[in-house]
């Protein structure tokens, strides 16, 4: 019963301390698509995962992109339910001057299509992460949107 009510405080918390914005968008119809922006958060694949998952976003207007010369800064971040960072993703490929396995934290990138990988590890203790729910969050220039994935056994 202590663990249900700690799980739920956690959500509470992670609610309070994440921008408004965040839940507007993570809520919108269209599956995380910021329409200002043009920028969209897919949903990861697989889901549920195991040992491996990726997370596909698009930054811009792509794929239209009406200004190819502009730069936005990226971070992607996998949170557990009691709102503390598990890890940071990698960029899978690579693009321009950020190489393939470049941590998403505080990256700049151009318009275009892209995928963050995780490899089911806790980034603080190298171990696997327990099975559960997770929240990944995209923030480009600022702008959050976030979404949920399941880590099966």
């Amino acid at each position: 019963m202590k663990l249900r009510w700690a799980a739920l405080i956690g959500v509470l918390a992670f609610s309070a301390l994440a921008p408004r914005s965040a839940t507007a968008q993570a809520t919108l119809p269209g599956g995380g698509r910021d329409r200002g922006f043009g920028s969209e958060l897919g949903q990861n694949s697989p889901n549920p995962f195991v040992s491996e998952t990726r997370m596909p976003f698009t930054v811009g207007d792509y794929p239209a992109c009406t200004d190819p010369s502009r730069i936005y800064r990226i971070s992607l971040r996998v949170y557990n339910i009691l709102s503390q960072l598990v890890a940071v993703p990698v960029l899978q490929g690579g693009t321009g001057s950020v190489a393939g396995g470049a941590p998403l934290e505080s990256v700049e990138l151009a318009c275009g299509q892209y995928t963050g990988y995780w490899d089911a590890k806790n980034s603080r203790t190298g171990q696997d992460a327990p099975p559960g729910i997770y929240l990944y969050r995209l923030e480009i220039d600022g702008r959050p949107v976030t979404k949920k994935m399941i880590r099966g056994r």
